[in-house]
């Protein structure tokens, strides 16, 4: 399995889920399943049949977060020198050219990203275009209107 880049905030969040499946999912559900059995007939037991399907749930969710952290390239803004390099973690405020609107984001793992945010997925079309570009460079992203340009106004590493 390939390294999965995360920030740290992302890695917290990460090991913050995986703590509370661990301590309250977890047992949440165990409980759920004694309670359905003492229900009797587990054959005809809607109640027994969701906590086993939440069960499942949580079970995959463990080995999801387990196997992404375990693989993850953790990596922190802050400490990076890419000398004004749109790099991954950085944070980036760019001009739309046809709008003049400006907007910042963070680029971030897969897993992190949320545009509300201002969380980037590294994996976006609007990342991979501003990647390796420096302040002042005009970024090229095809979106589903067309061609869209934007100018980076500044990068950060915070």
């Amino acid at each position: 399995m390939s390294k999965v880049p995360l920030t740290v905030a992302g890695a917290e969040k990460l090991r913050a889920e995986l703590q509370r499946l661990k301590t309250i999912e977890r047992p949440n559900v165990i409980a759920a399943i004694a309670e359905a059995r003492s229900h009797g007939d587990l054959s005809e037991n809607a109640e027994y049949d969701a906590a086993k399907e939440r069960q499942a749930f949580v079970e995959g969710r463990i080995q999801e977060v387990e196997g992404k952290l375990s693989n993850a390239q953790i990596i922190d803004p802050k400490l990076l020198d890419a000398d004004g390099r749109c790099v991954f973690g950085a944070t980036v405020e760019i001009e739309d050219q046809d709008s003049g609107d400006a907007v910042i984001y963070q680029i971030v793992g897969e897993d992190e990203a949320d545009i509300r945010n201002g969380k980037l997925s590294v994996a976006s079309p609007m990342a991979r275009a501003l990647i390796g570009k420096y302040a002042g460079d005009i970024a090229q992203v095809q979106a589903p209107g067309g061609l869209r340009e934007y100018e980076i106004i500044d990068v950060r590493y915070e």
